[in-house]
């Protein structure tokens, strides 16, 4: 063979060894493991990582595989984020305020007191520079943070005693997470923090007075209203909570940039999902609450929300004065705020008005 016609065929061969690699990186598979704070297949928030996995294994061509752990099936519920952290599963479902301990300010990515709702947590996180804040905070703990679903505003809880005003909070026992449940301890409510599958067997054994959870469509899912008679609005506490998808930066970084892309854009899919559940079955899992388990729906008094109000105020600014960090995402949070409040007074609350002239009601009622 001529060295000419050699050097060809060489060159020949070496382009069709770079096509089968390719085509084998192509169809490389990847199993991965989601640990959650839920209970296995809870509805709407145990079930959006459902979703998630089958909606990547579908994307995917089956590239990509995701097995979904429920609370407590191979890491309790609180662990979350330190398993994804290092690497004992690489992808998470949770809430970011269980995690004060480790980072005090990713509360303001979960929820805020009298804060943002969903749709506008939604609008700074995605166009106000919100989730890269989220991911600098994750930064130093090797995963990567995603918006993955939210519940929109919530009850503001179940108790076993009628709350008539601000003096009957004074020594309960509570169920009530990050900042609202700061805000409910200077109220004079002892916190108690557990994970949902708890819940339900500490209120009916008198080990908490009251809880909150998320709203009617869970509340009524696990079965809340045989432990307590009443049922309060509004969840001040908690204007919706954004829910997380945390993935492990090695893994991401080893999947290839198709696969990134199908994950992101199935947790940016199940984010909006998870809220259009929420916002569609709450109502009628309200009214089956109230009308065939005569549940008591109660508005909480105003000397609780007006206290609830000036102690969210101090507890919000003392968590931004706790780090640089914290105080650069408050203030990215409340100037965002500001402006998204102002455009809404004169469009989505003008509307509410006008929609609902006569005010508060409730049609459960």
């Amino acid at each position: 063979m001529q060295p000419k016609a050699l050097a060809l065929a060489v060159s020949g061969a070496a382009a069709g060894l770079m096509l089968v690699s390719g085509a084998a990186q192509a169809q490389e598979t990847f199993e991965w493991k989601m640990v959650t704070s839920w209970p296995k297949n809870f509805p709407g928030v145990g079930q959006g990582p459902e979703r998630l996995a089958e909606l990547v294994e579908q994307m995917s061509d089956g590239r990509l595989s995701i097995e979904v752990f429920g609370a407590g099936q191979l890491v309790p519920g609180f662990e979350v984020f330190d398993a994804v952290s290092d690497g004992t599963a690489e992808l998470g479902h949770s809430a970011s305020y269980y995690w004060k301990g480790k980072a005090p300010a990713a509360q303001f990515f979960a929820a805020v007191p009298f804060g943002m709702n969903a749709q506008e947590m939604n609008a700074w996180l995605h166009y106000g520079g919100g989730l890269e804040l989220w991911n600098e905070l994750y930064d130093d703990f090797g995963v990567d943070v995603m918006a993955a679903g939210a519940s929109g505003v919530q009850m503001g809880g179940w108790f076993n005693e009628e709350i008539e005003s601000v003096d009957d909070l004074d020594g309960l026992k509570m169920r009530m997470p990050g900042l609202g449940g700061e805000v409910m301890s200077r109220m004079g409510v002892a916190i108690v923090n557990m994970p949902g599958g708890e819940i339900f067997t500490s209120l009916q054994s008198g080990a908490i007075d009251a809880t909150e959870w998320i709203g009617p469509y869970n509340d009524l899912a696990f079965g809340l209203h045989q432990a307590a008679d009443y049922y309060y609005y509004p969840g001040w506490h908690e204007p919706t909570v954004m829910f997380e998808a945390i993935v492990n930066e090695e893994a991401m970084a080893s999947l290839p940039d198709d696969l990134q892309a199908i994950l992101r854009t199935a947790i940016r899919d199940v984010n909006q999902d998870v809220l259009d559940e929420y916002t569609a079955r709450n109502n009628d899992a309200l009214e089956t609450l109230v009308n065939e388990h005569d549940v008591e729906l109660r508005r909480l008094p105003d000397d609780v929300l007006a206290q609830a109000q000036a102690h969210s105020e101090d507890v919000v600014a003392e968590l931004a004065e706790s780090s640089e960090m914290a105080h650069k995402i408050h203030d990215s949070y409340r100037a965002f705020q500001e402006k998204v409040v102002n455009y809404h007074a004169i469009s989505e609350q003008a509307y509410y008005n006008a929609r609902n002239p006569e005010g508060d009601t409730t049609s459960a009622e």
